[in-house]
This record gives structure tokens, sequence and C-alpha cells, in this order.
């Protein structure tokens, strides 16, 4: 089964237990599912990670001008679509692979951050932020 007929038979479900919010937010996501397969894309997972960084980033924005209720409904989507992703990756493993990459490649000063990053994102398949991780190896070459 794929992500994507996952995700329809969860709008069923939710489509029959009336919950709305859930509904508009599933119903987006099979949207957006729908339209990458038709253009060729197989990363299911790509599109979900994307969807919830959109998510992410409408609330801050919300929340920066003042508008709570709408920051926490883009809030509660990003939960949904987070639900079908892969668990992130906790801090101290996240350490590990970019210790791991930093001594693949043999990196000295933060002048081989791009060497490190290409080195570990492989590892880390979605599974955490970029931005994460590129403040991770930064710190990690400055150290």
């Amino acid at each position: 089964m794929t992500l994507t007929d996952t995700v329809k038979a969860d709008l069923i479900s939710a489509m029959k237990a009336g919950e709305k919010d859930r509904v508009g937010a599933l119903r987006l996501v099979l949207s957006e599912l729908q339209k990458a397969s038709k253009e060729g894309s197989d990363d299911e997972q790509a599109v979900l990670r994307r969807e919830r960084k959109r998510r992410v980033e409408a609330a801050a924005a919300f929340r920066d001008n003042g508008r709570g209720e709408l920051a926490d409904a883009e809030e509660a989507e990003a939960q949904i679509i987070e639900t079908y992703l892969p668990a992130e990756l906790g801090d101290d493993e996240l350490r590990t692979i970019v210790q791991s990459a930093v001594a693949q490649v043999g990196a000295s000063s933060p002048k081989d951050m791009g060497a490190v990053m290409k080195a570990a994102m492989p590892q880390i398949a979605g599974r955490a932020d970029g931005k994460r991780v590129s403040a991770l190896v930064n710190e990690t070459l400055r150290s």
C-alpha cells in the first residue's frame, strides 16, 4: 500500500467520523500527492516534507502578525502531515551522523561545510530539517 493509498483510506475514515479539520488537511495532502504523481515524482515523502514545511512557515508568519487562531490551524495541519513521515532523528543520533561525516570527509574548518553536508544528508534522508543539520555541522566544524 502506497502512502497515497494510506492517505485516501484515512480521508474516508475521517469523513465518516465527521472530522472536518482532518478531512480538509488530508484532502490538501492527497491533492499534492496526486499532482506530484502526475508530474512523474515518486518521492511521496518529499511532498509531505514540503507540505509540512509550508504549514510551519505559514504558522510562524501568522503568529508574527498576531493571528494566533490561523497559526493554530496551520500547526494542526502540520501535525497531521507529520504522522505520515518517518520519525525525526534525535539530537544524539544526528550528532553521531554529522561527526561521522566530518571524519569521513576529513573536514577541519567551516570551509568544508559543503562536503560534510553532502556526506551527511543521504544518511539523514529527510529525517531532520536541513537547517537543523546545517547548524549542527557549522557548530561541529567551529569547535
